[in-house]
């Protein structure tokens, strides 16, 4: 875990924050300050600002069945999507500290974005506004599971060291995903990984990621405060001089197409642009609620509901374990406080984000990085929704910092959240095996919704078959073989297209 301040030092940040903020967002209760949940707040920001340039090129460059895209028009339109994904995300993050008081941003999910444009709207018949329409009505199921209180009945049901495992295993998924953005480790076109580029490490996006790296792993070592956002700012700052003096740019083209892979990745680190921009809100409002059941049938457009349901469930359920476990938020009891205002926020996300046209809003497991730097409380999504805000305007704000320049804090968090994995009893073998599968498939399969079902089913399995059926939470087997369903909700969606 994370180191814990004194008491003496609670009681002197709790000194400078009074009032309303305190009482609101129960600061002193949570043994933070102002100070802390701001500087939480803006590191989240700037590792996750990805987020708005990465979301428009997923959903914005492929059109839907009748040859439109997202917004309508029959070419991209990039800017649109990015003021609408600044925009929600602002929004919809503020709402989660207003109403769950909990740290973690909510934007679009980058995996049901990829499942809208790959898989949903390649569908015969689909259009974009449709799409979005799924969005919304999956995100009114989820409020009514967390209305209900099922949603929150699973999430107890869970066994401790499966939570656990699902923190680890997420540690695992961040870091890789760190490595990946920044190039550190990239696909050889072979069977696996590879160092860098053709096994070696070369290039200056390399050297601000390893030199941004080892800084933030020697101040994390000292206890340094503020160590995460000190070196996401003194990496950009360092990749602004170096992209001035041997103008690296681009790793890809105009064209989308690699061009040079000893570039920078998703944004170049530049001054020189427009600053204030007026915004685009063209593609807020693109949905059809009904419209998916008449164009593809109601067993097609039901399928794919359920799998965007199911997808966005339990990628809530492990990002808010983490980030719990991260900021040590848990009450004596292991339960994380208001977890039912977190959920019903969450799916409210996953409404605004149809109504939005910027795909499923979610928690983002970066916010991991906020609270590893601080953050205990919503505060820290006020700051991190109105710096979203502001980019609607400064749209530009988001491209100076480098991919390289914040992916080190994703593995410095990873490794914080793999301290946990010696809360698991691995003599436990029908718990510890579960665990196992539970941690190494988030980042072998690249999803956490794979991980976390990939665990339940085996748990589910060796205890129905070692004849312990009885010990399992009917919850828990209700929602694995719902995990059945959704690991074979591929064929069967190909299956149902076919006919």
């Amino acid at each position: 875990m994370i180191p814990q301040s004194t008491p003496s030092e609670h009681a002197a940040d709790s000194a400078k924050t009074t009032g309303f903020l305190d009482r609101f967002f129960e600061i002193p209760t949570r043994h933070s300050s102002v100070g802390r949940e701001v500087r939480g707040g803006v590191a989240t920001f700037f590792s996750m600002a990805y987020i708005v340039v990465l979301n428009p090129l997923i959903l914005g460059t492929v059109a839907d069945s009748a040859g439109e895209f997202l917004g309508g028009g029959d070419v991209p339109n990039l800017p649109a999507i990015a003021a609408a994904t600044s925009l929600v995300s602002g929004l919809l993050t503020i709402l989660m500290g207003l109403v769950g008081n909990f740290p973690m941003a909510v934007s679009s999910s980058l995996g049901l974005s990829a499942l809208l444009t790959y898989g949903i709207v390649a569908l015969p018949g689909m259009t974009w506004a449709d799409a979005m329409g799924l969005v919304v009505i999956e995100g009114i199921i989820l409020l009514i599971l967390v209305l209900t209180g099922f949603r929150t009945a699973i999430f107890n049901a869970v066994p401790p060291e499966l939570k656990t495992a699902i923190s680890v295993g997420i540690g695992l998924f961040i870091a890789m995903i760190g490595m990946i953005n920044a190039g550190f480790i990239s696909y050889d076109g072979g069977p696996g990984f590879q160092l860098g580029m053709g096994g070696y490490i070369s290039g200056w996006p390399l050297v601000i990621f390893l030199v941004a790296l080892f800084a933030l792993f020697v101040m994390w070592a000292s206890g340094l405060r503020g160590a995460i956002l000190l070196s996401i700012v003194g990496a950009t700052v360092l990749a602004l001089v170096l992209e001035a003096i041997f103008r690296v740019g681009p790793k890809t083209g105009a064209d989308g197409e690699p061009a040079n892979e000893h570039g920078w990745g998703l944004s170049v680190p530049t001054l020189d642009q427009q600053w204030l921009s007026l915004p685009d809100f063209s593609v807020l409002g693109s949905f059809n609620l009904l419209g998916s059941w008449q164009h593809i049938g109601i067993i097609a457009a039901t399928l794919a509901v359920f799998t965007m349901l199911l997808a966005n469930f339990f990628d809530l359920l492990g990002t808010m374990v983490a980030v719990a476990k991260t900021g040590g938020i848990e009450d004596v009891d292991g339960e994380i406080p208001h977890s039912r205002r977190i959920m019903v926020a969450d799916a409210l996300g996953a409404i605004g984000g149809g109504i939005g046209g910027t795909s499923s809003n979610s928690g983002f497991i970066e916010s991991t990085v906020g609270a590893g730097d601080g953050a205990r409380t919503g505060l820290a999504n006020v700051v991190t929704g109105v710096l979203f805000l502001v980019t609607i305007l400064l749209a530009p704000l988001a491209a100076v910092i480098p991919t390289e320049a914040a992916a080190p804090t994703l593995v410095l968090v990873g490794f914080l959240m793999m301290q946990q994995i010696t809360d698991i009893d691995w003599k436990d073998l029908e718990l510890a095996i579960p665990a196992y599968m539970t941690i190494v498939m988030m980042p072998f399969s690249y999803s956490i919704t794979n991980g976390i079902g990939a665990g339940f089913l085996t748990y589910a399995i060796i205890k129905i078959v070692r004849g312990r059926i009885r010990e399992v939470h009917p919850l828990m087997l209700l929602t694995s073989a719902l995990f059945l369903v959704y690991f074979v909700s591929g064929p069967l969606q190909d299956l149902l297209g076919a006919a």
